[in-house]
């Protein structure tokens, strides 16, 4: 009897703290992925810009000025590009990310569900007869 009550206690903690422990996982595969990404965003803006700066120091005369000026236009065309680019991944991470969340919390849901309707149906108490009435009459 104890053993039963006890592996019941076991496997309800075991369901209770399972959609947690999804939430985690996905929680931390998502921010490694986001880290990950914004650090290969930021390596490329910085290339971007180191590379500016080599050309800057190259404008020695009103020709290279000229050249620089378009070059600045250019990468601010690309720049402007891949910013939007970036926002949309990021977008897109985040509509993955929430997608799982409501999955879980779906899958959470569904299985509270199952769980509260069957001890409901095995609790139900057995009728007695009372022994008191047949012994007195």
């Amino acid at each position: 009897m104890q053993d039963k009550i006890m592996n019941a206690f076991a496997e309800q903690t075991k369901n209770m703290y399972a959609p947690m422990r999804k939430m985690n996982s996905l929680m931390v595969e998502n921010m490694e992925k986001m880290t990950e990404f914004q650090i290969e965003a930021l390596k490329s803006y910085s290339k971007m810009g180191v590379n500016q700066l080599k050309n800057a120091t190259e404008v020695k005369d009103a020709e290279s000025v000229r050249d620089f000026t378009a070059s600045q236009a250019e990468l601010m065309s690309t720049l402007s590009k891949k910013v939007l680019e970036d926002a949309k991944s990021m977008a897109d991470m985040t509509m993955e990310f929430k997608q799982e969340v409501e999955k879980i919390v779906e899958e959470s849901r569904a299985s509270a569900t199952a769980a509260t309707t069957t001890p409901a149906a095995e609790a139900k108490p057995e009728k007695r007869t009372s022994t008191r009435g047949a012994a007195s009459a």
